[in-house]
Parts: C-alpha cells; structure tokens; sequence
C-alpha cells in the first residue's frame, strides 16, 4: 500500500513516491495535524531547522493569509524505503515544507442572500472545519455576527447545559470536526428550533441526518445527498430564501382555508339544527345545501392563488390545533347568530317556505363568501386586496347568488323571487355580519400564534 487514506482523526493524507533512485513519503492535511509529526522544518533555501524554532513564523503567516479568507494546508515529507507498504506510525519524524493556500471567494451576493434569510426571521449559524481566522473572515463579509465565536477544541469541554447555552448566542463556530456538528445541531433542537443544515461533504453526513430538514445540493457527494432531504439543483442560497417564502405562502393559505371552512362548516351546522326546532318545515332542501357547498367552494379554491401579507411570511409559524378550534367556534357562534337573526324575522313576517328557504340561501352564500373575504388576512378588509381569482371568483359566486331566485332555474331549485325589501333586509344583514366578524378578527388576532 502506498497511501495512507485521509480520515477525521488525523486529519491528513499521506502517499509514497519515487522517481526510480529515492521514495519519499508525502503528507498533506490540516496545519496543526502535520506540525504533530514534523521535528525540522526547512526554508526556501533548502535549510532545515527545528520546529519549535520556526513554529512562530509558520503560525504568523498561517495567521496573515487566513485573516484574507485564504483555506491553508501543511505538507511535509521524510525518506522512506522504497517497496514497504505504508503504515500510520511512518508519519513522524517529517520534514514540514510549507503552506498550500487557497483561494475561495464568497460569491458576491452570498451577504444579500443570508440577509435575505435573516428577514425572514432565519438564523444563519456558521459551522465550518476551517480554522478561526478563515470562519471570522467568512463570517464577517458575509455579514455575520463573529464576535462570538466558538471553536471544536472548545466545544471538546462542554457538557450538553452549556453546549445547549452556547449555540443560543454562538453564530460562528470553526475548527469543528463532524461528530460536533452533529452536537451543535442536536442542541439547537433541544433550544426548541427547527434546524435546517446545509451540507456537500461526507463530513456533513450526520449532520444533515440529524437536522429537521437536511439539504444539500446536486454537485454533492452521494453519501450526503442520501443523507439530505432536499437537494438543490441550484447551489445558490437564493433557492433557500425563495423556498422558504413559497412554503410559508403555502402554509399561510392553507390556514386560511381550514380557519374559513371550519368556522363556515360549524356554524351552519349549529344554525340548521337550531332551525330545525323552531320551523315546521325544512330550513333548506338537500339539493340547496348542496348548491351552497358547490358556489362558496369555488371561491375556497381561489385561496390557492391568494395575494399573502407580508407580515405573514416575515417569520416561520407553527401548526396550532387550539388556535383553529378557538376560531371555528368564535366565528361559527357569530355565522349562527346572524343566522337566527334572519331566521327571527322570516318567521315573525310569516313568509311561505318558499321564500323562508330563498332568503336563508341568500344570507348563507353571501355571508360566507364575505366572511372568506374578512379572515383571508389579518388587517382589515379594506387594506388587503384579495388575489385576482379569489376576487373575480367572489364576485361571481355573490352575483351568481342574487341572481338564481329570479333566474328560468327558480322552480328547479325550490327559489321563489324575493321582494325588493326583503332582498335589502337580507344584504343588510350580510352587511352587518361582515362588520361585525371584522371587528371579532381584530380583538382574536393579537392572540393567535399562528
């Protein structure tokens, strides 16, 4: 064998050469790993000195061409007997020669893109294996807080209080080997985050494993991209940022259709029931509380595309059944009090079944596709303006609504044509239903976490 693999503990490689009349054993790897089996040290002319007396000189330029974000190697080198298989203990006693540096720029727009996260409400941690100097530089034009950085030697003496304690204010660590950012991830868990890492070497491996969401990107390692749950056909952190917003639009919307649906659902269930002890006759025939499914579903579906607030995907949100249940009942209890509103005076005027059935179809759509229009945002009904197919859908939904009572589609249905009065009590009470249910967001949503 005439190489020495690289691996994490040594941290370094080592390989055996000859040009036919001397072998040499070479060895590249991490600064202070090589200066560990190196005795001498040898200059550009060729002279070699003890370690101990160049080490000063060697750190100081490590130093120099770290703090300009240059990644350093040490490599070193001894004789060897020419055909023995390589063996770990043949790294000692070497010859140190020098530093291989190398350049590897941010991209210029890597500070913006991390920005970007942070408005988002994202907390961008490093964590890198290169040494102090290179992560402060890093860190510091990418726009990250390095003043408190911590390093793997460091994280060595911690127990899992003060590891847990550290990552709570740490945006930087350096000089980590894999198994710690394994640790670094587990206790940002146990600080209660939901903890994306993003990772394209074998050593992120356990990382990406053990994060909430593990990504990396096409160009990675199959060993990490098997340990990721996404992988990103882009290696530009703009992806990241866009995605995030996509999901919480996502996430947002879909909240906005189980608040609506559940409350709408609850309600008229609640408000048929209570019908139904005072009439003696049905409230609403089958095939009219299919209709009002059909026509206030179709402006549901608009949802999908709706406009979002910004304040809705400036900070990650949580699933919160209590939150939900909260507001069903909330707003099912006031869908059923303007409902019984109507029902109280179709019944004190005596109107026919007919009509009775007509005006209830009318309040039911009409307040519903209102109400969706209410608690599709947080701030009020006038200083959001809804998507153009959530919109356009509404109007069509509420025109469609008036109109079907005095449509050639009446009598097949069960409608019979309002009067002119009633049709304005009716829109009067929509009116109020949505004012009222306004007002109720206003006094629920400074206490939904959501």
């Amino acid at each position: 064998m005439n190489e020495i693999p690289y691996d994490f503990i040594r941290k370094r490689l080592s390989i055996a050469v000859t040009d036919g009349t001397r072998s040499l054993l070479i060895t590249k790897g991490a600064l202070t790993s090589i200066l560990d089996v190196c005795d001498v040290a040898e200059d550009h002319t060729g002279q070699r000195v003890p370690l101990e007396q160049a080490r000063s000189v060697i750190n100081a330029r490590l130093q120099t061409v770290s703090a300009i974000g240059w990644r350093c190697l040490g490599i070193a080198y001894r004789p060897v007997d020419s055909g023995t298989p390589l063996q770990r203990t043949d790294e000692r006693e070497m010859i140190f020669l020098g530093l291989l540096t190398f350049a590897d720029p941010l991209k210029p727009h890597a500070a913006a893109s991390l920005q970007a996260l942070t408005d988002l409400g994202i907390r961008v941690v490093l964590i890198t294996g290169d040494n102090r100097h290179v992560a402060t530089h890093m860190a510091t034009e990418a726009g990250l807080d390095a003043s408190a950085l911590c390093t793997g030697d460091t994280l060595r003496h911690l127990s899992s209080a003060a590891l847990a304690t550290m990552t709570a204010h740490t945006n930087v660590f350096a000089e980590i080997e894999p198994t710690q950012k394994e640790q670094i991830i587990l206790a940002l868990k146990r600080g209660s985050h939901a903890v994306g890492y993003l990772g394209d070497g074998i050593n992120d491996a356990a990382a990406l494993h053990a994060a909430d969401v593990g990504i990396s990107v096409d160009s990675a390692t199959d060993v990490t991209k098997r340990a990721a749950d996404i992988v990103l056909l882009e290696k530009d952190l703009d992806v990241l940022a866009r995605g995030v917003s996509e999901g919480r639009r996502a996430f947002a919307n879909t909240l906005k259709y189980i608040f609506i649906t559940t409350s709408a659902n609850f309600g008229n269930m609640f408000s048929m029931a209570g019908a139904s002890l005072f009439a003696a006759f049905l409230p609403l025939l089958p095939k009219q509380i299919l209709l009002i499914n059909v026509l206030t579903d179709l402006p549901a579906m608009g949802i999908a595309t709706d406009r979002i607030d910004p304040e809705m995907v400036a900070r990650p949100r949580r699933w919160d059944t209590h939150t939900i249940r909260r507001f069903m009942v909330t707003f099912g209890l006031v869908s059923s009090v303007f409902d019984y509103l109507t029902f109280a005076i179709l019944l004190f005027a005596h109107v026919p079944p007919l009509v009775f059935r007509t005006a209830w179809f009318l309040e039911s759509v009409l307040s519903e596709v209102g109400v969706l229009l209410v608690i599709r945002t947080r701030r009020t009904l006038l200083n959001s303006r809804p998507g153009t197919a959530l919109w356009g859908l509404s109007v069509l939904v509420g025109t469609t609504t008036v109109i079907l009572p005095f449509s050639p589609l009446a009598n097949l249905l069960g409608f019979s044509p309002l009067p002119i009065s009633l049709l304005g009590i009716v829109i009067g009470i929509v009116g109020a239903y949505v004012l009222t249910s306004e007002v109720t967001k206003r006094l629920m949503m400074h206490r939904i976490r959501m």
